[in-house]
């Protein structure tokens, strides 16, 4: 169905946790998160279908990280299971996927995406806090061997954090059938403004000229390649290059409430209507709505983190 601006809302994002295994610099605190506030995958379900009945047919899972959830299979296999979702995805760090990519596949997965900021050892635990890239690289290996299509790396450059390992994250998408996006870094970590770190989409191409823009458009990024690359590079601007008027997502959070846009506070809570599909539906409905015009993150820190909201 439409919002009041005209955008067709087709995408949901399911946040199923706000636990994490890393702490990631940009995303916010975790520590905090409890197994016992998250849903179970019949609940799951049940709303899933209600956005499903208001024009929903495509579903990103998401956390915190979905993969600490020892029922994550059966989250997948509930939501593939539901009349009328034509795409299921997940998003994750890629610590547990060697683990779980093959078995998430025959549950129903499609595609993955992998947060990997960096390839260099001592930056990505100093990004993350742990010592785990060797396993995120294994788990890239397993999601392309289990058969998952795409599988696209998610990277926030900062300058003089990790923006001089650009190069080799490019190089991940020469060498490989893997779509690395570059996304701006939002304004979401508990420390307040965070300008100055910003790498721009325009930044990237200027430093590496040889890129070049290629007839594909997917979701929010903008794609490139160039000569001998077997995967793209995709560019996702969010400060600079403001793609609100595009947008047509919106998320569940892993408590129930719903979040029309990533840039507000303001979610509404629809688990009072948990047991009646019509009022739940009917509640879908409004909310999307209200989804707003577009996010102000150019003027605001966001005020929570992305363990909450999923990204």
């Amino acid at each position: 169905m439409k919002d009041n601006f005209g955008r067709e809302i087709s995408y949901l994002r399911v946040s199923v946790t706000q636990r994490c295994n890393l702490n990631c610099v940009y995303c916010g605190k975790s520590d905090c998160a409890k197994k016992e506030t998250e849903l179970s995958p019949e609940t799951i379900e049940k709303l899933v279908r209600a956005f499903v009945k208001c024009g929903i047919n495509k579903v990103r899972i998401t956390g915190g990280e979905p993969l600490v959830r020892n029922d994550i299979c059966e989250i997948t296999k509930r939501i593939h299971s539901i009349e009328g979702v034509e795409t299921l995805a997940l998003t994750t760090n890629g610590v547990y996927l060697a683990q779980y990519a093959k078995d998430l596949k025959k549950a129903g997965l499609d595609s993955v995406n992998i947060s990997l900021d960096s390839t260099d050892g001592s930056t990505y635990r100093h990004l993350t806090g742990a010592d785990v890239l060797r396993k995120v690289l294994e788990g890239i290996d397993e999601a392309q061997s289990a058969g998952l299509s795409p599988v696209k790396i998610n990277a926030v450059l900062m300058k003089g954090v990790n923006d001089d390992g650009a190069g080799e994250l490019i190089n991940l998408a020469k060498n490989r059938n893997i779509d690395v996006r570059f996304i701006e870094l939002m304004p979401f970590s508990d420390e307040g403004e965070n300008a100055s770190l910003i790498v721009t989409g325009e930044e990237i191409l200027k430093e590496f000229p040889f890129l070049r823009p290629i007839d594909y458009k997917e979701g929010t990024a903008r794609y490139y390649s160039a000569d001998g690359f077997k995967g793209r590079i995709g560019l996702i601007n969010p400060i600079t290059q403001k793609f609100c008027s595009d947008c047509n997502r919106i998320r569940l959070l892993s408590d129930g409430k719903v979040k029309p846009c990533l840039g507000y506070d303001t979610a509404f809570d629809i688990m009072r209507f948990i047991d009646d599909e019509d009022r739940l539906v009917e509640e879908v409905k409004n909310i999307i709505l209200k989804k707003p015009a577009g996010h102000s993150f150019e003027n605001k820190n966001a005020g929570h983190g992305l363990n909450r909201t999923g990204g």
